[in-house]
C-alpha cells in the first residue's frame, strides 16, 4: 500500500507557503508518524532539507511517480517545533488562509532578539583565603580592592553584580583585572530575562481550602481525567464563585506531573489582577505575554518556557501558542469572550484551536465561565464537554440584588439624564458609605443603531430580525442581506421625535458624574486612557488602593476584576449591545450585564446592581437580572434553531475588500453565484453580499457573503472550492479574501 507525507520544509524560508507531498519509502512505512522530524530531498541537485511531517494520506492530488521519497527520520520523538507545525497546519485548514500567514501565527516570535546579560563578581578562592589577601592588601593604595573583597565575603555565593560593584564600590575594569589575574576572583557572564512583571513584592499565599461545591467540582474533573481520552470541561460558575481556586488546584496537579500551563485571559487589562493571585501562589515560574510587551520582551518569555524557566504562562489569544514542551493543561477563562475570536488572518477561535492542541498533545482543557458562550454550553448539553459548576459565591457571599430601570419612563417623567434616579441616590448612599462604585457604559454595538428614546423602539431589518445600522448618506443598512431604507426623523411607532443614534461616552459621563457628585474621585478607564503601557495596571492598582471612588468605563472594567471594596455597579446603556447588527447581540448582552452586575458585592458588603435599559422585558435582560443563564439559554437556543445560525448550524462569512468598489461589489456577486450553482448538492443557505458594518476603512470597502449550513465539514469543503475558484479568476487579483468560520 502506497502512503504519502505531506511536509512543512525550514519555516525560516517564507516563499514555503505549504507542505509539500513526499512518498513514504516502504521501509520506514512503520515509523513516520504525525509532528516527527525527516529529511526530505528538496529543490534541484543534491540539496536535502530538515522537514516536519504534517500530514499522513493514502492518497494524493498529485502523480505519485513524479513524487520524491523521504530520505530518513531525524527524530521519532516529537519536538516542541513540529507539534505547533501540525497545530498550524490544522488552522491553516480549518480557517482558511496561507501556510505562512498559519505560521506566523503559531509561531509569532520569529526574530531573534540579542539576550541580555549581566556579569556577576565571585570569589575564586575560600574565604578564609580572601580574608588573609585583604588583610594583606595596603589599606592606603588599594582602598577599592579592600572593599570589593569585603563585600564578596559577605555575598558568599551569589556574588555581587558588575554594575553595582563599578557604582558603589568604585570597582572598574583597573580594580577587577588586577584580582581575575591573581585567582582570587572569577567574573561571570549570565544571561538576565526580560521580565515584563515584577513579583518581587507579592507575598506567597498557602492554598486555600476549597469549599465543598469547589471540591466536588475539582472531583469531577480529575475523575474525567482519568479517561483514556477526556473530554473538555466547562465550568460554569456564578460571578464570584471561586473558579480562579479551582484552576489553581488543577494547575498544581499538573506542575507535580511535571508538565506545564497556560492559562488565557481575553483582555490585557486582566493581566494585573491575575498575574498577582497566580505569582502569590506559584511564584517565579509564572510568566505573561501580551501585546503591550516589547520585543525583547515577548522573546524572553518564549525563551523561558522553551528553556523550562518559567512553567505556567497566563496571557491573551496567543498565549495559547507558548512552546511549551511538555504541555498538560489549557484553561481558557471567562471562555464566553469575542476576544477569542481573531479579527485578523487567520480568524481563528481560541477555543476551538484549544481543542485540537490538548487532544493532539495529549493535554487537558477547561474553560471558565459564569456566562458561557452558546457554543461551549450547546457542546456540554449534548455531553460532548464535561459540564460541572459552582452554583454559590464563594465563602457563601451573596450575588447582588439587581434593579432594571425602564429609561422610557424616565423620559416621560422629564428626566433627561443619563442616570435615572435609581442609580443618582444609589451613588450618593455608597459615597456616603464609603464604598466604590462601577459605571458602565456600554458602548459594544453603539455605531449606526437608531432608537427611540420615548417608547424603545429599534429600527431593524425586515428579512434578518438585526438592527440596521446608519451611514452617513442617511440611509440604513442591514449587513446579512443589504435591505435598504430611509433614516426615520420621527419614531414611526409613537410618533416621538426622541430617535437617533446614541451619543453620549465615558468622558462625557466623566463630566456629569463630577458636576453632580462634586465630592467624589473619578477614574476613567477607556481606549483613551490605556493608550500607553502600563496605563491598565495604574488605573486598577489605582483603584484597587481605593485612591477613587467611581470607576467609569467600557467592556474592559466588567471583565473578572475582584475589588472588595465595590458595592454598586451601574449600566447606564444596557440596550446598545441589545441592538448591534449581528444575530449573536442577545447573547452578548446577557453577557455584559450578568459579568457586570457580579462585580458588586465581591467582598463582606452586599452588593447591588442599576441596569437602565429602554427594553425592561427583553429576555436576555431578564435573564441578566435574575443572574438565570439557564432561563436565557433554553430561549436563545430556539431562535438559533428557528433561523439556522450557530451553534444550531455552522456559518462560513467570506469577507472581501477592495479598493474598488465596483470591482468588490462585482467579485462578491460571482462568488454568491458560484456557491449558488454547488448548493443544490451542499444545501447550504446563502445570504448576501452585504456591506460590513463599517463598509469602508482607509479607503478600503468592504463586503460579506455569509453561508449556513448544518455540518461545519461541508462549509469547510465548500471553501476548499472558492480558494480553487478565486485562484483561477484574475479578476480576484485586487480582492484581498478572508474566511470566518463560526
Amino acid at each position: 500500500m502506497n502512503r504519502y507525507a505531506g511536509i512543512v520544509i525550514d519555516i525560516s524560508h517564507e516563499k514555503v507557503d505549504r507542505p509539500f507531498w513526499y512518498r513514504v519509502p516502504e521501509e520506514l512505512q512503520g515509523q513516520i508518524r504525525v509532528g516527527m522530524v525527516v529529511k526530505v530531498p528538496f529543490g534541484k541537485g543534491d540539496h536535502t532539507r530538515t522537514g516536519y511531517v504534517v500530514s499522513l494520506s493514502e492518497e494524493t492530488d498529485y502523480d505519485p511517480d513524479r513524487l520524491k521519497s523521504i530520505l530518513s527520520v531525524e527524530s521519532t520523538a516529537e519536538t516542541t517545533e513540529s507539534r505547533l507545525l501540525v497545530l498550524s497546519d490544522w488552522i491553516r485548514k480549518t480557517y482558511g488562509c496561507t501556510g505562512i500567514q498559519a505560521l506566523k501565527t503559531v509561531f509569532p516570535i520569529r526574530e531573534r532578539m540579542n539576550a541580555r546579560e549581566k556579569r556577576r563578581i565571585f570569589l575564586a578562592v575560600e574565604p578564609q583565603k580572601a580574608a588573609r589577601e585583604l588583610e594583606a592588601l595596603s589599606p592606603v593604595r588599594y582602598k577599592a580592592r579592600r572593599r570589593l573583597l569585603s563585600e564578596l565575603i559577605k555575598a558568599g555565593e551569589e556574588g555581587i553584580d558588575c554594575t553595582w560593584a563599578s557604582r558603589n564600590l568604585n570597582a572598574g575594569k583597573s580594580v577587577t583585572d588586577p584580582l581575575v589575574r591573581d585567582g582570587l576572583i572569577r567574573i561571570e557572564n549570565e544571561n538576565e530575562w526580560r521580565i515584563p512583571f515584577d513579583g518581587t513584592t507579592i507575598e506567597r499565599e498557602a492554598p486555600r481550602i476549597l469549599n465543598p461545591e469547589q471540591a466536588e467540582a475539582l472531583g469531577c474533573i480529575l475523575e474525567e481525567w482519568k479517561k483514556e481520552n477526556p473530554r473538555p470541561t466547562l465550568l460554569c460558575g456564578v460571578t464570584g464563585s471561586g473558579k480562579t481556586e479551582v484552576y489553581m488546584e488543577l494547575i498544581q496537579k499538573v506542575l507535580d506531573e511535571g508538565k506545564q500551563a497556560i492559562v488565557l485571559i481575553p483582555e490585557i487589562a486582566l493581566t494585573y489582577q491575575t498575574l498577582r493571585r497566580f505569582y502569590a501562589r506559584f511564584g517565579p515560574i509564572v510568566s505573561v505575554l501580551h501585546s503591550r510587551l516589547s520585543a525583547g520582551e515577548r522573546y524572553d518569555q518564549f525563551r523561558r518556557a522553551a528553556s523550562g524557566d518559567a512553567r505556567i504562562m497566563v496571557g491573551p489569544r496567543s498565549a495559547l501558542f507558548t512552546p511549551f514542551a511538555d504541555l498538560g493543561l489549557i484553561i481558557i477563562d471567562e471562555e464566553h469572550e469575542p476576544a477569542y475570536s481573531s479579527e485578523s488572518v487567520p480568524r481563528y477561535h481560541a477555543r476551538e484551536t484549544a481543542v485540537f492542541r490538548a487532544s493532539s498533545e495529549g493535554a487537558r482543557l477547561v474553560m471558565g465561565s459564569a456566562t458561557p458562550s452558546m457554543e461551549a454550553y450547546y457542546k456540554a448539553s449534548r455531553g460532548e464537554y464535561l459540564l460541572t459548576t459552582l452554583s454559590g459565591r464563594y465563602e457563601d457571599r451573596s450575588l447582588p440584588a439587581v434593579s432594571v430601570v425602564d429609561m422610557r419612563q424616565e423620559l416621560r417623567s422629564g428626566n433627561r439624564s443619563v442616570l435615572s434616579r435609581e442609580l443618582r441616590e444609589a451613588l450618593q448612599e455608597c459615597l456616603d458609605d464609603h464604598s466604590q462604585a462601577m459605571l458602565f457604559l456600554n458602548r459594544r454595538g453603539y455605531a449606526g443603531f437608531v432608537s427611540c428614546r420615548s417608547c424603545g423602539y429599534v429600527v431593524k431589518c425586515r428579512h434578518c430580525d438585526v438592527s440596521l445600522s446608519q451611514h452617513l448618506n442617511g440611509r440604513m443598512v442591514c449587513h446579512y442581506c443589504g435591505y435598504e431604507t430611509e433614516t426615520p426623523s420621527v419614531c414611526p411607532v409613537c410618533g416621538s421625535h426622541y430617535i437617533g443614534g446614541f451619543r453620549a461616552g465615558t468622558e462625557q459621563v466623566e463630566k456629569i458624574i463630577a458636576k453632580e457628585f462634586p465630592q467624589s474621585s473619578i477614574l476613567r478607564m477607556d481606549m483613551d486612557t490605556t493608550r500607553n503601557k502600563g496605563s491598565y495596571e495604574e488605573i486598577l492598582k489605582a483603584f484597587a488602593e481605593h485612591r477613587a471612588d467611581i470607576l467609569i468605563g467600557t467592556q474592559m472594567i466588567v471583565k473578572g476584576h475582584d475589588f472588595p471594596d465595590v458595592t454598586l455597579v451601574g449600566v447606564l446603556s444596557a440596550d446598545l449591545s441589545l441592538n448591534e447588527a449581528d444575530f449573536r447581540c442577545g447573547e452578548r448582552t446577557m453577557q455584559l450585564l450578568m459579568q457586570a452586575a457580579g462585580r458588586a458585592g465581591r467582598g463582606r458588603k452586599p452588593g447591588r446592581a442599576v441596569i437602565q435599559t429602554y427594553h425592561p422585558d427583553h429576555y436576555s435582560i431578564q435573564a441578566a437580572a435574575s443572574q438565570d443563564y439557564e432561563s436565557f439559554f433554553r430561549a436563545e437556543i430556539a431562535f438559533r434553531s428557528l433561523l439556522g445560525y450557530p451553534p444550531a448550524a455552522a456559518m462560513l462569512i467570506i469577507h472581501g475588500t477592495s479598493e474598488d468598489q465596483d470591482l468588490l461589489s462585482k467579485g462578491m456577486h460571482f462568488l454568491q453565484l458560484f456557491v449558488e450553482r454547488i448548493r443544490e448538492k451542499a444545501d447550504v443557505t446563502v445570504v448576501g453580499p452585504a456591506p460590513e458594518s463599517i463598509g469602508r476603512i482607509n479607503d478600503m470597502y468592504r463586503m460579506a457573503l455569509y453561508l449556513r449550513h448544518p455540518d461545519q465539514k461541508a462549509l469547510i469543503h465548500i471553501r476548499g472550492m472558492l480558494e480553487k475558484y478565486i485562484a483561477i479568476n484574475s479578476g480576484f487579483n485586487h480582492i484581498y479574501i478572508q474566511y470566518e468560520l463560526r
